[in-house]
């Protein structure tokens, strides 16, 4: 069957989203460990950061091309119409420890604000024209609702300096290996690394996860190329991104995976990864960088002392969903609130490009 002519489940069928009691005080409890987190990663810098994602690992701007002959049914949301977005974006490392070593393997990060987007907002980015869009390089989620996040949450905080004790716990568990895979992630470049949402979004009329997938040849090559920890240094990854955005133009497909079977496909559940052999992923747009200096010190203090990006912050057509988004709904504004207050700085809400520090990448300018 043509993927044009699938029975694609609609966002707001009954049962897409199911709360279960109790998950306010999980999703609260969870803020609050956060907060503590960050309070002991303040008492070791001085300086409070971001409770997951804290490595800045490079920041790139470029844009998003939407094509005009997409088929109908991925004509959804701010990809109905063919354009050009901005985009300024954020490689990063996934823990909470700005000063992880490279050399450990960890899950990746890879954040996204585009501008220019216009449409009806959630309130709490109404009066922005901006869409805020995360990935991960690990396809299933280990925190993967409210209830598992507090639980895992705990016992790395409890365990987190004994890691013979932390896996004792965690086997004693019946998603031992989702909660031990990150722990054995291939380390490699992270220009060359596939990003997925992890979670279930909105998408128009129906349902979907996304991804980035590297496209040029020189991204896909690098890949083969992975960390070695007796030869290389602690910042290796954040060097690779400047070695290459130096010389290369990048290039990432932004792919969607719809929902068409909520058992096979959970919403609320995201450790389950929605099987693309049974679901394909479906090319909506490119997401293309300039060469550039990936580490412009200016833009990255900018962005961690001043700047989020929050899934909330966009197109209600493009609604985070299920468990761990309704978590991030709460989680994320309160360890902002205590990172902007230990650090006596101001969230800022930039509207445009141009709001952001930092040189446009030559043929960005050229087109400014």
């Amino acid at each position: 069957m043509a993927l044009s002519d699938r029975k694609y489940i609609l966002w707001d069928t009954e049962g897409v989203e199911k709360i279960p009691p109790n998950e306010a005080e999980d999703i609260q409890a969870v803020a609050d460990m956060i907060n503590v987190a960050q309070k002991a990663q303040y008492n070791n810098h001085r300086h409070a950061y971001g409770g997951t994602h804290a490595r800045t690992q490079g920041l790139v701007k470029g844009k998003l091309i939407v094509p005009d002959d997409l088929p109908k049914h991925l004509k959804q949301s701010m990809f109905e119409h063919g354009g050009e977005y901005p985009v300024v974006c954020r490689y990063s490392s996934e823990p909470g420890d700005p000063g992880l070593d490279d050399r450990i393997p960890q899950p990746r990060g890879f954040s996204m604000k585009i501008f220019n987007v216009h449409g009806e907002m959630f309130d709490a980015g109404k009066d922005l024209p901006t869409q805020d869009i995360e990935f991960n390089s690990t396809p299933a989620l280990d925190l993967a609702d409210a209830k598992t996040t507090r639980e895992i949450i705990g016992l790395r905080m409890k365990y987190g300096q004994d890691k013979n004790e932390l896996y004792k716990q965690l086997e004693a568990r019946k998603d031992t290996e989702l909660q031990k895979a990150r722990d054995s992630v291939r380390n490699t470049h992270l220009e060359s690394t596939r990003q997925y949402s992890q979670t279930s979004y909105r998408f128009g009329t129906y349902v979907a996860k996304y991804c980035l997938v590297p496209s040029s040849d020189t991204q896909k090559k690098l890949y083969e190329e992975t960390v070695k920890p007796d030869q290389d240094g602690s910042d290796i990854l954040s060097t690779w991104l400047q070695n290459f955005h130096g010389a290369h133009d990048a290039e990432y497909l932004f792919q969607f995976q719809l929902l068409e079977n909520l058992e096979d496909q959970p919403v609320e559940y995201a450790g389950k990864v929605w099987d693309p052999e049974k679901y394909p992923w479906q090319t909506v747009a490119k997401v293309v960088f300039p060469k550039q200096d990936s580490f412009n010190y200016e833009l990255k203090s900018f962005w961690e002392d001043h700047m989020r990006v929050d899934p909330w912050h966009g197109l209600k057509s493009l609604q985070p969903l299920g468990s761990p988004n309704r978590l991030r709904r709460i989680v994320y504004p309160q360890s902002s609130s205590l990172r902007r207050k230990m650090n006596g700085r101001k969230e800022i809400h930039v509207k445009a490009m141009d709001e952001i520090p930092g040189p446009v990448p030559g043929p960005m300018a050229q087109t400014a």
